[in-house]
């Protein structure tokens, strides 16, 4: 090349002989060897012409083709443009302000790309035109967690990867859930069938406010330029599956439902058609604190006639979760079918085990066995077919996690799982489970399908064992207790466990706590009518209850010492296998529960607590003061009747602590 005279360069001019005018020889290309081969590897040109045309072919359509119902002929298929048309037609209905006559104009994908073709639908203008009918809404409808993620990342303060490959997010000021903002519409319906008054999760509130926070959540949604739209199902049970449709400002929360709902097939996405129930996700917008039944900018409304459900003020993705496990606590008992907060699983030779317990208790530990399937963490379901699990993944506490104490948990995070509210190097992304600076209630979530030994489809045949399980700081209860049917609705409804909390004084001393069902955060209907079915449904399939006490024995926190893991995983395995049932029992005074004489691999001298305490005047004393509070705690139960008399009530009573 040779410099001309205005800076540029030219390529100097080549001789017919082959040299070039500055004796160089000329450069050969394409040279052909005698077998007429090229081997030039350079390839051919791209067969676009923008750099825009080039990015389009980095991305294959992957819409199925689905024949639809009802068509003649065996390739007879709706068109990508109609199916688009009445995807985007049921999104509008979604969205639509009940003050305006249609929803807004919904569009399909990111506004941040151009469009070649857009479908949206259309609707009669009206005299009230507002801004917000002037523009397009676009949705981004069932995104993969690859397309989450590029939207977290680019649009959402605090989304980062981890080194394990998981997203971290922050959910914003609420880092739990709030459920004195909870509310539940009360209609001439639900006045009669739901759990009203002391002691039930349900605060009421009338048709009208939820709608004008129903109104104040859609308007805020159909403000945004992009809104994201989850179309999942509820219970592996194809029979009796739910319909959900989520709709949310956030990629995290798109990702986190994306992870804990059922993820439909393409095909099961055709034909979706309308939801069985809606959530409005508003959480960055607060509701307005003068409406009549708020107490604070949050509140989470639930209208199980509308079939919807609406959340202002928390970003916290738990709503979402635990709202619809509510709703399931009401739709699935009117089906004859009993809604469970239990982790589940079942062995090689298909027994199964539910396990309840509160926060504390070991529930996750004890359910995840490598020698047995995982159905579900949990929530699940125990219908005429079995149980089965509600949701499609896990949610995971993080807070001091390690792969040597909780593995299969450990490996779980990784590309796809949502982790919340945890702290990582700024450099290399490690996340520091210890760290409590945001929050202790740092959590995973992720698709059940990373657990290695997760049963799928999460269904499994009737339960074998119902083990109810309490962390006893008080060190009354035995390590294990076999239970009648009354015993077991009589600790169903009461949801014990004892916990060790500080005082002011810095003592720590046990804490009682009693949460109907396991759960009564969640309950919709009064405690009694699930603990009814529960043991209607273990008399009819023959299953067993037993009473584990994970906590403390031979005394109370402070003098007596925690029961070792390894012996309570001798219990739960002697359940499994049935030999439990095999041993002799012996039944304890005032709590009149059965405890066994001998347990494989499990001293004898701490079976029954009588013995295991060395001072038992203290023993007695302990044991009455519990006795006393689950009486008091029972009160909030005695007035429900069941049925045309009060038999079923007082079998249940007359199962609890007798003094």
């Amino acid at each position: 090349m040779a410099e001309n005279g205005n800076g540029a360069f030219s390529f100097a001019s080549v001789n017919a002989n082959g040299t070039a005018r500055n004796g160089l020889a000329r450069i050969q290309t394409n040279q052909k060897k005698n077998n007429g081969i090229c081997h030039d590897d350079s390839a051919p040109p791209v067969k676009a012409q923008t750099i825009d045309e080039l990015h389009s072919l980095q991305k294959k359509k992957s819409a199925p083709t689905t024949p639809i119902k009802g068509t003649q002929g065996p390739f007879a298929t709706m068109s990508e443009e109609e199916r688009q048309k009445q995807q985007l037609q049921s999104i509008s209905a979604s969205l639509a302000s009940l003050t305006r006559e249609t929803g807004p104009k919904v569009v399909k994908g990111d506004p941040a790309k151009k469009i070649a073709h857009v479908a949206h639908h259309y609707h009669t203008p009206t005299i009230s035109v507002s801004d917000s009918s002037l523009k397009f809404t676009h949705v981004l409808y069932n995104l993969s967690p690859a397309e989450l993620y590029e939207q977290a990342i680019k649009y959402e303060k605090g989304s980062f990867i981890t080194s394990s490959g998981a997203l971290a997010t922050l959910s914003g000021a609420k880092t739990g859930r709030s459920p004195r903002d909870k509310r539940v519409v009360k209609d001439e319906t639900t006045a009669d069938e739901l759990w009203w008054g002391k002691g039930s999760p349900n605060i009421e509130m009338d048709e009208h406010t939820f709608m004008v926070n129903r109104e104040r959540a859609v308007d805020y949604l159909n403000s945004l330029d992009k809104v994201f739209v989850n179309d999942q199902f509820l219970n592996w049970d194809p029979k009796h599956r739910i319909k959900v449709r989520i709709v949310s400002a956030r990629a995290y929360h798109s990702l986190f439902m994306h992870n804990m709902c059922i993820r439909p097939t393409p095909e099961e996405l055709e034909d979706f058609g309308t939801p069985d129930f809606t959530i409005y996700n508003a959480g960055q917008f607060p509701c307005n604190r003068y409406t009549h039944y708020m107490t604070s900018s949050t509140s989470i409304d639930i209208n199980l006639a509308r079939k919807e459900m609406v959340i202002l003020g928390t970003q916290y993705a738990g709503e979402m979760k635990k709202g619809l496990f509510s709703v399931m606590h009401y739709l699935m008992p009117r089906r004859e079918i009993l809604s469970l907060h239990s982790g589940c699983n079942m062995g090689k030779g298909g027994d199964v085990a539910l396990f309840f317990g509160l926060s504390g208790t070991g529930k996750t530990t004890l359910s995840t066995d490598h020698n047995r399937y995982l159905i579900g963490d949990d929530e699940h379901c125990w219908s005429e077919n079995g149980v089965s699990n509600i949701e499609g993944g896990c949610y995971a506490k993080c807070i001091d996690l390690s792969g040597e104490k909780e593995p299969d948990i450990w490996n779980a995070i990784k590309f796809g799982t949502v982790l919340e509210n945890v702290v990582f190097d700024e450099h290399t992304r490690e996340v520091d489970y210890s760290d409590k600076s945001v929050t202790e209630n740092t959590r995973a979530a992720y698709p059940i399908e990373y657990i290695p030994n997760a049963k799928l489809p999460c269904v499994g045949p009737h339960p074998k064992n119902v083990i109810l399980l309490a962390c006893d700081a008080f060190g009354v209860l035995p390590p294990v207790s076999k239970l009648s049917l009354a015993q077991t609705m009589y600790h169903f409804i009461s949801g014990y466990t004892a916990l060790v909390a500080g005082t002011e004084d810095g003592i720590k001393e046990p804490q009682a706590t009693f949460s109907a069902c396991f759960g009564a955060a969640f309950i919709m209907l009064h405690p009694t009518k699930y603990a009814a079915m529960l043991a209607a449904k273990m008399q009819k399939h023959g299953a067993t209850g037993w009473l584990v006490n994970t906590g403390w024995s031979g005394g109370s926190y402070g003098s007596g010492s925690r029961i070792k893991l390894a012996y309570t995983r001798k219990i739960i395995d002697a359940v499994h296998s049935g030999s439990l049932l095999q041993e002799n029992f012996v039944k304890t005074d005032v709590f009149g529960l059965e405890i066994p004489t001998e347990v494989e691999g499990v001293p004898s001298d701490i079976l029954d607590p009588a013995n295991a305490w060395s001072d038992k005047k203290a023993y007695k004393d302990t044991r009455l003061k519990l006795a006393g509070l689950f009486k008091k705690n029972f009160e909030l139960f005695t007035n429900y009747k069941i049925g045309e008399d009060n038999s079923l009530q007082e079998e249940i009573l007359a199962a609890g602590p007798n003094f």
